[in-house]
Order: C-alpha cells, then structure tokens, then sequence
C-alpha cells in the first residue's frame, strides 16, 4: 500500500536564523522578510547592496528586524549578517528561486536568492507575517500566447503573509493581474490613495478595491483573516513618493521598446523580467532604478510600522 506523505511541520524546516532574528523571535519583537531577488537579479553591483543596507536600515528605524532570505547550503538563510549580505550581492550565477524549484535548491546545495513566492513560503515557514518587497510578479503581457503568470499571485491565495509592494510590476499586464488576484481571493489594499500604483508610477488608472491608511487597521485585517481561517494573504499597494514618480505614459513607452527587445532577442521565463527592468535602467538613464531604490524602502517603512502592530496584539 503506497503512503500518503504528510506535510512536515514548519519546526522540521531548514531554517538557520540570524542572532538579530532570533533574538527578535525569542522576546517577542517584530520581524519583517526581505527578499533577496533584489540583490542578484534586480539592481548591478554594488548599487544592489547599497540598496539592501539601506532598506535594513529602513525596517529597523521603524522599530522592526529585518530578515533577508536566502538559500546557501541546504538551508533557508533567515536574515543575513552584513559579510553575507555583501558575498550574495557579489555572487553570480545565482539561482532565482520560487516555489517550484525552492526544495530542489536546498537538496543540491545550490545558492538561490528568493523571489516574492519563495519569500512568503519562507516566512511562513520562519514565523514572520510581513514582507516588504518593491512589485511582485503578474500576468505577463502577451500571457494568452504564452501561458505566462507569475507563482506569486498563487502564493498570494494560499499562504498567508502580508505583502506590502509598490505594485505588480509595470513591465506586466496590470488589469489581468488585478482581475486573477480577485478571483483568488487575494485582499488588495492600496494605502494613501484609491488609485492602484504602478510601480514605478503611482497610479495605475485602476481603482484598488479596499483602502486602509493605517497599519494598525491592515495589522487588523490579517489578524482576522487567520480568525476566520482564510488561506492566504494580503497584498498592500503602498505608492512610491511623488518625488520619485516617473510619469505612467512616459513608463509605458519604455516598458513597450523594452518587451520588443526581449522578444527579438528570444528572451523567456525567469529571464525576462530582469532582462526588462536592465533596458527599462538604461533607458531612462538610471531613473527607473532611483524610482525603485525610494519605492522598496517606502514599502519597508511601511512594512515595519504593520509588523510593529501585529506584534502589539489587539487593540
């Protein structure tokens, strides 16, 4: 008779904290996930780690502890000491990790920076509620030819962790992402505004279907998800600041020119959104990446002051 496997407990996980997070663990204190997608296939050397030390910087300004993961060595890496953070930002040939090939890398010993799916899968798994991310992943433009979605909007439906984003990424068919997260069920909650933020710009031309301008209310909302026994998370639209915006129809001509270059140069899969967003830096002269180093550290701001909530308890 063949036996059913059973699903492990999130004790059996090959987690290894960091001091700082398990310190935070131990007493009680707020802890706030970071991807490390951002380091290896989101920004060049060495603006990449400038960026992820200031984001760090960020969440524990905000009275949080910042936990960036990563995969080295068979085990998922909780929160990375500055030489690792500095060694993974360095490293090439890094593998870029979702749920599909996040166990694969662990049994091969691989190095893998998570994406926002991997990162939710870890957090769960780590006993932290919130991640702090720049945009997650989408229905990718042209997806009814290529079947193209990305795993982080399933993740959003099953696993329950509050994601604070600027948005789905603009590179992406922005009405079908928001139209496959409804359907799944998956809260979108803008902040500060009605509008839908695109990334790099701050309104989408979408209207978001919730509102909550206050972290303790989005701390709530989670809270009550978990009361209710909802599967899955929230996802926060928080806007980048107005002073970093790039204008959504100037954005639009880039993310177009960059599409045609990915798909004349045969580009596909995980490759093709760090392939957009390289063409997409340089088209703009580097002001699509200053765009997104302020809209990442906004989100963590943001994401501090819900994890401080949440740790806070009830009202």
């Amino acid at each position: 008779m063949t036996r059913t496997p059973t699903l492990p407990a999130p004790g059996d996980a090959p987690l290894t904290f960091a001091p700082e997070v398990s310190e935070a663990r131990a007493e009680g204190r707020p802890v706030v996930a970071l991807e490390s997608t951002i380091l290896t296939h989101g920004m060049p050397w060495p603006d990449n780690l400038a960026c992820a030390k200031a984001v760090e910087e960020d969440v524990r300004a905000g009275g949080a502890v910042p936990a960036t993961i990563a995969v080295e060595g068979g085990r998922i890496r909780v929160g990375l000491p500055p030489e690792d953070l500095e060694r993974l930002a360095r490293a090439e040939g890094v593998a870029k990790l979702s749920r599909a090939d996040l166990a694969a890398c662990l049994v091969t010993g691989g190095l893998g920076a998570t994406t926002v799916a991997a990162t939710m899968i870890a957090a769960r798994l780590a006993g932290i509620a919130v991640f702090a991310t720049g945009g997650i992943g989408g229905v990718h433009r042209g997806a009814a030819d290529s079947f193209d979605i990305s795993a982080d909007l399933a993740e959003l439906a099953q696993t329950p962790v509050t994601v604070v984003s600027a948005g789905a990424k603009a590179i992406l068919d922005l009405p079908k992402t928001f139209e496959l997260l409804e359907s799944l069920g998956v809260p979108v909650i803008a902040v500060g505004q009605e509008a839908i933020p695109a990334f790099w710009s701050r309104d989408a031309g979408l209207r978001a279907p919730l509102r909550m301008d206050d972290p303790a209310t989005i701390a709530a909302a989670h809270r009550m998800r978990g009361r209710l026994g909802l599967p899955g998370g929230q996802l926060v639209l928080n806007p980048l600041p107005s002073e970093a915006e790039i204008p959504r129809a100037e954005m639009e001509a880039h993310v177009v020119a960059a599409q045609a270059a990915a798909e004349a140069a045969g580009v596909r899969g995980k490759a093709v959104t760090p392939f957009l967003l390289s063409h997409i830096r340089a088209a703009t002269q580097g002001r699509a990446q200053v765009a997104n180093v302020a809209l990442v550290r906004a989100n963590a701001r943001l994401a501090a002051a819900i994890a401080a909530a949440l740790a806070a308890g009830p009202a």
